[in-house]
């Protein structure tokens, strides 16, 4: 087998998915998609450190460049609208094929394990996109709240957008998401 070798990260992942699809993600193991890959199981370990790193390999980076994006924004008068126009506005195909970001979501909404991963992963996010609204004026709570519920908005218009087959727009999704947020909220100032 060749030793580590240029493009193993990209391959395992795609082996993953691949073995994740056919034989489902817990019958896969580390070695066996080492093997797809083409590369020793050391390899494996040396880019992830489980096999469920595989579907969040990418996460750290991707929130990285997210939040310096939110930092960079030109406006966030409307911190919420800043968090979420964010969101909707980056280029998640270059993340893969809808097809295999919904393969992905679904497995990991199947699984409390890669969920609770991914929760902790998102939390992380809204933390750090309430810290790049913080340092650019904006209240701490209300910080707070715009990167947690701009996620939230964010994830609803994702998910429709994954599972709708057609060419739906990502932003208009996340604006209608965003309309029935607005139809909800004004309850919300009158709770008993």
């Amino acid at each position: 087998m060749p030793r580590w070798e240029h493009g193993s990260a990209e391959r395992l992942k795609q082996a993953a998915m691949e073995l994740f699809a056919e034989q489902g993600f817990d019958a896969t193991s580390a070695v066996q998609i080492a093997q797809r890959a083409g590369v020793t199981s050391r390899t494996f370990f040396r880019y992830f450190p489980d096999k469920e790193e595989v579907l969040f390999a990418d996460a750290d980076a991707l929130y990285r460049e997210l939040v310096r994006e939110i930092r960079d924004t030109a406006d966030v008068s409307e911190p919420l609208r800043a968090v979420v126009g964010t969101l909707a506005g980056f280029d998640w195909e270059k993340l893969g094929s809808r097809e295999t970001q919904r393969r992905r979501d679904a497995m990991i909404a199947a699984n409390p394990g890669l969920l609770e991963r991914e929760l902790i992963k998102q939390q992380r996010a809204a933390d750090g996109f309430g810290d790049a609204l913080r340092r650019r004026g904006v209240a701490p709570d209300v910080a707070e709240l715009a990167a947690s519920v701009g996620i939230q908005v964010f994830r609803t218009a994702y998910r429709r957008w994954l599972n709708d087959g057609g060419d739906a727009d990502l932003m208009a999704g996340t604006e209608a998401v965003l309309s029935l947020l607005a139809a909800i909220v004004p309850g919300a100032a009158r709770l008993p």
